[in-house]
This record gives structure tokens, C-alpha cells and sequence, in this order.
């Protein structure tokens, strides 16, 4: 009933939005008589924040056309290389008709960005695609809005997610670099490690970026909200049917209206101040400002569904169970074991100021992925960085990318991975692969790269 409300009401300020749109530029335009009465500029700039807040927001575009290697400007065409129900799989492909440019393009390494499933679209990684477009070939998740997918198609599961991941792995091929950014480290761990256990080619480096892969250390309110309520609670109370004017009308999903409203609960003076702030700037004719603060919150209000079971699932998995951490993770009847994980260097990088995921909870990867070489695993702490600046921003372009960058440039040479051992065939449940040979345990102790 609540989406139905919520629906209503969307539909009711609608028009209101776009009266408040249009009256706000009736008193700003220069040709406009109304701009040159006393106080004209107070009253459109109320006009254009009542429209913001009463707007709908839909899915922004990328909006990478080029970028700069070399200081020459490359191309950028966005295409899609597996579409699947619940996901797209983009390649930002890069064209220029400079050789000696073209001959490096053919010669960096691949990145797979895995983007989250936890509310808003992909599209909040944009400078993160942007950055490693410099150097790298880029492929991104683009999670579907649950909402836009048919009930008919059929559930979305955890176990889902992880083998979409899986599949996009091997589409790419074992040569790919795979990061992962906030929740989607979880299930990229539990994807690579049955890779792994399966005997299959696991990717050159995998880099998480504060993600909770054990949410008991430094718990955050997200963490708190997760385990302090039980699991019926979040089924009786953040689950609702989508409304009958989408295509996945009578699909179970956790609304994204309810995400974002969590998100804006976490830091409500924050939001307030800079809604404020974007009024005076708009008085004081200070564009740049004003267009910083519309792009982020373009971004940041545009929300996606979440098909319920993949939501409820991951409660249950990550935040209540713990189960990656405790060993106690069964995807399809298969265990997993991050410990199988040999040839893949590890690289895991946190905020110092992160609120969704607590300082240690990305870094327990190395605690779990014992079979890597202490030699091959790496951790960062982003000084002053709170969650989305470990991704977007300046210290994402200036401290963390290069990082990321060297960490990926440093494990692409031939010898730079240890040659896979011999395997005996043994079938395990969904794969025709075999397990690995036993092996010697590793030490728990983490590498701690240089700072």
C-alpha cells in the first residue's frame, strides 16, 4: 500500500514541479518582465528549489563521450556486450585515429567494474569509469530497475547475482582486473573464490573498495539497522508489490524511495545545508556552484528497486549470518571458500571517514583469502575520504586511482601471476570443473603496502 501512496503522491506534485519549473524562469529570464521586479531573483530561485524537490528524478546517462590518453582526445562509445534480465553488461569502447595512442589502447589492461546493487544506478561510479578509461578498458554492471522487469521473468537471488558476475568474468575472459565498489565486494569474493574452487581461471587482481565483507568490525547505522532488527521485520515492513503502471507490476521489491530516504535519515542537517546553500547560490547568480549541487543530487536522488529476494538475501547473508566470515556460505549447495583463491592479487582500500562501511570490514578480505602470497595482497586508507570519496572526487583522482592504477599495471606481466596447479578431475555440483590439490596453509598475517 505504500508504493501505491507514494505513487499518488508522485503523480499529484507532478505537475506542481513543472509550474514551479516553469514560473521559476519566468523570473529569471532576462527578456522576461517579472526579472526585473523587486525581489525577482528570491522568488525564482524558491520556485527552482521547490521544483528539485518535488521533481522525479530518472536514471542520468554516463554522459563519457571522450576522454584524454596521452593528451590526445579519445572517442568513447557506450555499448552493450550481454544483456541479461536484471542486468546490463556495458563496454566503454575507445576509438582514435592516432597509431601510436591506438597501439597502447590495445595494450592496457581490462577492468571489470562490478557497481552496486543497493539503490542507486551505476551511473554513481561515472568518474570512477571516467578515471580508469585513461588507462584501462572498461566494462560496468548496470543493474535494472526490479520495477522495469516483468514478474513473469522470475526471482532475483543473491546466488543470481553471483553467477551473473561469474558470467561476465568469463565473458571478458581470465585476463580481466575486477573491482568492486561498496556491497558488491560480498558476493564478487564468494563469485571468484567458487571460480576458484572449481579449478576455473580467477581474474589477474581484484580491488574492493569499502565494502562490508565482515560487517561486525566498526559497525555503522547501516550495520546497526541490519542486525538489530531480525529478518521478519525487513519482510513484513520494507517489502512491497510494484504498482500497476510498470512493467513489473505484482514483482515483491524493496522500493528505492525507501533506500534514499534512509540515506537522507543518515545525514538530514547535511542535506538541508546544502539545499540552502543551492538557494543563496541561485540568488547570488553563482552557477558553478549551482551546477555542482545539480549534478550530485541528479545522481544521488535517482533511485532504483531492488527485486526483494536479492535484498532480503543479502540481510540474511551479510549483515545477520555473517556467513562469508564464518564459513558458512552455501551458493547452490557449493561452499565457499575464499582460502581456494591463489592467483589473483588482492588490493582492498577504505575511507578513513566511511559511514556505510566501517574501517576494517573491507579489509577482512586478506583474513579470508589465505591462499594469495602475502606478496600479493595490498591495503590503502583513504585519508580524509568518507564512502562515496573513495570512488568519486579528489581524492579518488589524485590518491586512490593512482593507486589503483599501479596495483593493476604491477600484476599484468606473464611471470607476474604464479602458473595455476595441476588439478584432478573431480566433478562438483554446476561445474564440470575439479577442486584443487590441497595445500599448505598460508599465513593470516596481511601484507601492508607502502604508503
Amino acid at each position: 500500500m505504500l508504493y501505491q501512496l507514494y505513487e499518488t503522491q508522485r503523480a499529484l506534485l507532478s505537475p506542481f514541479a513543472e509550474f514551479a519549473s516553469a514560473t521559476s524562469k519566468l523570473y529569471n529570464h532576462p527578456l522576461s518582465p517579472f526579472a526585473h521586479t523587486p525581489g525577482a531573483q528570491r522568488v525564482s530561485a524558491g520556485l527552482d528549489l521547490m521544483h528539485r524537490l518535488s521533481k522525479e528524478y530518472e536514471k542520468p546517462e554516463f554522459g563519457i563521450n571522450s576522454v584524454k590518453v596521452d593528451g590526445v582526445d579519445v572517442a568513447v562509445q557506450q555499448q552493450v556486450a550481454i544483456e541479461k534480465p536484471f542486468c546490463r553488461l556495458l563496454r566503454f569502447k575507445r576509438f582514435t585515429d592516432n597509431v601510436g595512442v591506438l597501439t597502447r589502447l590495445k595494450d592496457q589492461p581490462t577492468v571489470l567494474v562490478v557497481a552496486p546493487l543497493s539503490g542507486h544506478h551505476s551511473t554513481l561510479l561515472r568518474e570512477t569509469v571516467r578515471e580508469l578509461l585513461k588507462d584501462h578498458k572498461v566494462f560496468i554492471t548496470d543493474w535494472t530497475d526490479a520495477r522495469m522487469v516483468p514478474k513473469d521473468v522470475g526471482p532475483f537471488h543473491l546466488d543470481d547475482y553471483i553467477a551473473y558476475v561469474q558470467e561476465f568474468i568469463r565473458h571478458i575472459g581470465p585476463d580481466v582486473n575486477v573491482m568492486s565498489v561498496c556491497q558488491p565486494t560480498v558476493p564478487v569474493l564468494a563469485a571468484i573464490s567458487l571460480m576458484a574452487s572449481r579449478g576455473e581461471a580467477t581474474p589477474r587482481t581484484m580491488t574492493m573498495m569499502g565494502g562490508p565483507i565482515d560487517a561486525r568490525k566498526s559497525p555503522t547505522a547501516v550495520n546497526n539497522l541490519a542486525t538489530n532488527k531480525p529478518y521478519e521485520w525487513f519482510q513484513n515492513n520494507v517489502i512491497y508489490r510494484v504498482p500497476t503502471n510498470f512493467p513489473g507490476a505484482g514483482r515483491a521489491v524493496y522500493p528505492g524511495f525507501l533506500q534514499h530516504t534512509g540515506f537522507v535519515a543518515m545525514n538530514p542537517d547535511r542535506h538541508l545545508s546544502s539545499h540552502y546553500d543551492y538557494f543563496l547560490d541561485l540568488v547570488r547568480g553563482d552557477d558553478d556552484s549551482v551546477e555542482f549541487h545539480r549534478d550530485f543530487y541528479d545522481e544521488y536522488n535517482a533511485v532504483l528497486d531492488m527485486p526483494a529476494e536479492y535484498y532480503l538475501d543479502t540481510i540474511k547473508t551479510v549483515f545477520q549470518d555473517f556467513a562469508l566470515v564464518n564459513g558458512t556460505w552455501k551458493v547452490a549447495g557449493e561452499p565457499v571458500k575464499p582460502q581456494d583463491i591463489e592467483t589473483t592479487a588482492l588490493l582492498t582500500i577504505e575511507g578513513e571517514l566511511d559511514d556505510i562501511s566501517g574501517a576494517g570490514q573491507t579489509r577482512a578480505a586478506h583474513d579470508l583469502c589465505t591462499g594469495i602470497p602475502k606478496t600479493r595482497q595490498f591495503h590503502y586508507d583513504a585519508v580524509g575520504a568518507g564512502h562515496y570519496g573513495i570512488f568519486s572526487g579528489r581524492r579518488w583522482r589524485e590518491k586512490i586511482y593512482p593507486r589503483v592504477r599501479d596495483f593493476i599495471a604491477g600484476h599484468q606481466a606473464a611471470d607476474a601471476r604464479p602458473a595455476a596447479k595441476t588439478l584432478a578431475a573431480k566433478p562438483v555440483a554446476r561445474a564440470a570443473a575439479a577442486k584443487p590439490a590441497a595445500r599448505k596453509p598460508v599465513s593470516k598475517k596481511v601484507a601492508r603496502s607502502a604508503r
